[in-house]
């Protein structure tokens, strides 16, 4: 079975990520199964993939429908008799849906991994229901109920939860945060990773930093965030300069292998207006980090309040910061909470049933099996 894995996105994030571990884990697993990966030229994911032993091709995309792009796929699609595209974003989808026209391409996949409303525009709608598209795999429930408001067939929705790979965990980073900040041993350390969007309300993360640090007075409170800077940083800095809080908040940008440090968290805080499914959720799971985090989107259906980490309304800093003072407060149930956290993900949320969840479906798709 030969698969094409299309990503028209420029930056790196979770989707990348899910790209990267899906055909990891199968090339492992089911060598039978060939995996492509066609990106943007000159972008993160390109660069990325460079170093990595996966498959792939580029082509620019400078325009929303560039022909380089689009003759990309129908030639890769002859060249190496793909039996299925698995499309990773939006706009992938609708470069693959421009390509059939010329091509007569193999059945579709569409991953969706954030849980926007699909716009209910009659172009939008004509793609998200193209005929070729075989089946939507979404990241949690959530992000399946939005799809069943712009999917006709809701036969073709499945949820499909991403999880996390495990052989490739690692603490080594290219230097630590407590000397890169002078941070003494006692000091807590509330980290976050996520590209700076608006999705990740990161005005929030500083409202808590704020609250803790300036209202309460805690200034053995540290809060670093890394993710990929964007047009909002500016704005996210000068905030951080205007409270005063450039010595407790820092930015730490794109930083490769990000995750290496969550081991360095003393708890992750996820402060997200929308999400799909945070891959540093069960990052931090893993490590044993305890999560506080924002009820949104498919959150809810992995962190369970109070079990495996404690959520809060978006947007609301104060019960955020509530949260994050009973975290630190109560180490005892915090070991509890995660050690229960990280048996979830070993029992339910790995790359390792991922893969093999969503080969069951593309086999369906190719075999009729």
């Amino acid at each position: 079975m030969n698969i094409l894995h299309i990503s028209a996105v420029k930056n790196w994030g979770g989707g990348e990520n899910h790209i990267e571990n899906l055909c990891l884990e199968l090339q492992r697993s089911n060598p039978e199964v060939t995996n492509l990966i066609l990106c943007t030229r000159g972008k993160k994911f390109h660069q990325r993939l460079t170093v990595s032993e996966l498959d792939h091709e580029t082509a620019p995309l400078k325009v929303n429908f560039d022909p380089r792009f689009i003759y990309k796929i129908g030639s890769l699609c002859k060249s190496r008799k793909i039996d299925l595209i698995h499309l990773h974003d939006p706009r992938a989808m609708a470069l693959a849906v421009f390509a059939d026209k010329f091509f007569d391409l193999s059945p579709f996949v569409f991953s969706k991994k954030i849980s926007f409303p699909v716009k209910k525009r009659k172009q939008t709608l004509y793609k998200y229901n193209y005929p070729k598209i075989k089946k939507y795999l979404c990241v949690s429930n959530h992000t399946k109920d939005i799809m069943a408001e712009a999917v006709k067939d809701k036969e073709k929705l499945k949820t499909i939860y991403h999880g996390t790979r495990i052989d490739n965990k690692s603490d080594k980073t290219s230097f630590l945060l407590r000397e890169q900040f002078d941070l003494a041993p006692q000091d807590t350390i509330i980290g976050n990773i996520a590209n700076h969007h608006r999705a990740k309300s990161l005005e929030t993360f500083i409202q808590v930093a704020d609250h803790l640090i300036n209202k309460k007075g805690l200034k053995d409170f540290h809060f670093i965030q890394i993710g990929t800077f964007t047009e909002r940083t500016a704005a996210l800095q000068e905030k951080v300069k205007e409270l005063n809080l450039e010595q407790n908040v820092h930015f730490l940008g794109y930083t490769p292998r990000a995750s290496n440090f969550l081991p360095q968290f003393d708890i992750t805080l996820i402060t997200s207006s929308n999400e799909g499914m945070p891959q540093v959720i069960y990052e931090s799971f893993y490590h044993k980090v305890p999560v506080v985090s924002t009820s949104v989107a498919g959150i809810p259906e992995i962190v369970k309040n109070g079990e495996t980490g404690f959520l809060a309304d978006k947007f609301d800093f104060l019960k955020l910061s509530d949260l994050i003072l009973h975290v630190k407060n109560n180490p005892e149930e915090m070991k509890a909470i995660t050690e229960r956290s990280r048996k979830a993900l070993l029992e339910n949320y790995t790359t390792t049933k991922m893969a093999q969840k969503t080969l069951a479906e593309y086999k369906k798709i190719v075999y009729g099996l």
